[in-house]
């Protein structure tokens, strides 16, 4: 298999505005995420899962360590290339689903592409099948406040993925939405993972992460923990991330 995302000993220290206080957000992280793979990062508010995503995401950049994507170092990337690097590699679901309320659905979800000069013909031809597979084809016409949160987060989903991105990103991606809507963007991820999207999701989430192959849990700054599905059904997937997330809370207690 081929290494599409390679963490090393990642190390991420915030210093207050005027310098007094020196807050660690990552120890010493490390992880390699497959081609293909579906990985869940967890752990309790604070623990450096979002600072970690971001990284990933060069939306910030680390103290010390490295993020390695598809070969290339993001720490070798200048700043003023960063943002077209993250537009051809990588796809972003927020909780908030991030839709400009002036532009339709279909305008939000053309937007990446009009950023890299693509031509409108080949926006409409990869529209046209993630439009079908999402169940958003009747509402593209529509402006955001239009239409629904579940509809609203599988338009997003369809802007992160019109790009056709190496590694698509969510954070806490059900976290806005009610249980049916959730239900309906897991079974989306779960489909998209299965024609081949390499996934990185973080999630407070037990059920969200029990869609997952593999869940990481980060706990002070470090991985802590990691479970890998194996043949696991959803259900007992579940029960186990449950019990890890347990032990992670009555050790912080035990302290």
């Amino acid at each position: 298999m081929m290494k599409i995302l390679e963490v090393r000993n990642l190390k991420k220290i915030y210093t207050t505005r005027f310098g007094g206080n020196r807050v660690t957000a990552l120890e010493n992280v490390n992880f390699e995420v497959e081609a293909g793979e579906y990985v869940a990062i967890m752990g309790e508010s604070g623990s450096g899962k979002t600072t970690l995503l971001n990284i990933v995401a060069s939306l910030d950049r680390p103290t010390s360590g490295s993020v390695i994507l598809s070969g290339i170092d993001l720490g070798s990337v200048k700043d003023k290339d960063i943002a077209v690097f993250r537009r051809d590699h990588l796809g972003f679901v927020f909780q908030d689903f991030n839709l400009l309320d002036s532009f339709s659905v279909r305008d939000n979800i053309f937007l990446p592409l009009v950023l890299s000069g693509k031509r409108y013909a080949e926006m409409e031809k990869r529209l046209t099948p993630l439009a079908f597979q999402l169940g958003i084809g009747d509402v593209l016409s529509k402006f955001p406040y239009e239409i629904s949160g579940g509809q609203k987060q599988r338009a997003a989903v369809a802007r992160a993925m019109i790009t056709e991105p190496q590694l698509l990103l969510a954070d806490e991606p059900t976290g806005a939405l009610d249980s049916r809507s959730s239900e309906e963007l897991l079974r989306l991820f779960a489909e998209l993972n299965g024609r081949g999207q390499t996934i990185l999701m973080v999630t407070h989430s037990a059920k969200a992460a029990s869609r997952a192959g593999r869940v990481l849990f980060i706990k002070d700054g470090i991985v802590f923990h990691q479970i890998y599905r194996g043949n696991c059904r959803d259900e007992e997937m579940y029960q186990r991330i449950s019990d890890t997330l347990t032990v992670i809370a009555t050790e912080g207690q035990g302290k």
